[in-house]
């Protein structure tokens, strides 16, 4: 019986001293997600991007377009054609396709280099951003991954506010 007693007792003070301790500690969380949204820098270089990418895409677009035009040239006008004819444009047609596939491969390639790079940059500040909310509030520790956080304590609206007005 005793030592039930003194086993409730210790359960008891560790969860007093628990609460005490929890009690002082500020915390924070970010939703990066939305950062890298919302924020004007994150904007800017999206904008920054598609202005970087637009004429290669358009390129690519006309290069399908003429791409599925001479498919239906092929399909409709294949069985009139000569044998030459026939295996001549079914030859460019494969060429352009393959141009094609490697032109979309590579631009693919530099847009996910090229946004890597972009928002790096974001994330950078961002980060420079939080630490300095962190240190002006006390926030004790500030989380930018979690499976929940509570509306009480997310930061997210003043990371992004403090990022749109940073010039």
């Amino acid at each position: 019986m005793k030592g039930i007693g003194l086993s409730t007792l210790a359960a008891l003070l560790l969860a007093a001293f628990a609460q005490t301790a929890a009690a002082e500690v500020k915390v924070g969380f970010v939703n990066s997600d939305r950062v890298m949204k919302e924020a004007t820098p994150a904007k800017k270089a999206q904008q920054k991007l598609e202005k970087e990418f637009e004429k290669r895409d358009l390129d690519l677009q006309r290069v399908a377009k003429q791409l599925q035009g001479m498919q239906e040239s092929l399909e409709k006008n294949g069985m009139t054609m000569g044998e030459g004819e026939r295996r001549n444009k079914e030859r460019e047609f494969n060429e352009l396709n393959r141009d094609l596939q490697r032109k979309q491969r590579e631009f693919r390639e530099d847009l996910n280099q090229r946004r890597n790079e972009e928002l790096a940059g974001v994330l950078d500040r961002a980060n420079k951003t939080i630490k300095q909310i962190a240190e002006a509030e006390k926030y004790d520790i500030i989380f930018q991954e979690a499976v929940y956080a509570s509306p009480r304590i997310d930061i997210t609206d003043k990371v992004i506010k403090a990022l749109t007005e940073e010039k």
